[in-house]
């Protein structure tokens, strides 16, 4: 009889330590999932605190250079599709048009000495660089975390639990063109 027991007892002690291995394998997914939607989260923060600032650098361009329409309607068209964009895709490809047509205007500024000496613009500007370097950190915090899960979903013993926490691998946040991988560049 107390072979019984010790065999219960082991057997016992095997199911929950299966139980807690499979409980927390499913929490971590679920965590790493919950990272990535959070840093996708902080991408669209600093891609619409950019977009909230463009109307206020087009404008300060505008009173001096009221002949460069093209370039601000290029300038409004990239901020309403990288405001509407949904998917990780979507968002990239818009925020790599936003980055282009920015470069437009910002080389519109250069060819006008008292726009670029303007305080309002100065200002914007450098709001600009800061709003970018912060869209380049959030950018980086995503595919990290995407990474993380990634790997999560494709390593055992993770990768048995990620059908049952209904986790999959997520795309990196890549802008296709290498030209739009540049932040703007800002000078004063």
């Amino acid at each position: 009889m107390r072979s019984n027991q010790i065999t219960w007892i082991i057997l016992n002690a095997v199911v929950v330590f299966i139980v807690i291995f499979a409980v927390a394998q499913y929490n971590r997914l679920i965590r790493l999932n919950i990272g990535v939607d959070e840093a996708y989260a902080q991408i669209e923060v600093q891609l619409k605190r950019r977009a909230d600032l463009i109307p206020n650098l087009v404008e300060a361009v505008k009173g001096y250079a009221r002949h460069e329409q093209s370039t601000f309607d290029a300038v409004v068209t990239a901020r309403a599709k990288a405001t509407s964009a949904s998917t990780v895709a979507d968002t990239a490809a818009a925020d790599g048009m936003l980055t282009q047509a920015l470069r437009g205007l910002l080389a519109v500024a250069e060819a006008y000495p008292d726009l670029k000496a303007s305080a309002n613009f100065i200002s914007l500007q450098e709001e600009l660089a800061t709003t970018e370097n912060k869209v380049a950190f959030s950018r980086q915090f995503y595919n990290d975390n995407v990474r993380s899960l990634n790997t999560a979903v494709k390593t055992v013993p993770t990768n048995f639990f990620a059908g049952f926490a209904k986790v999959s691998e997520r795309e990196f946040y890549e802008i296709d063109d290498p030209g739009d991988r540049k932040a703007p560049h800002v000078t004063f």
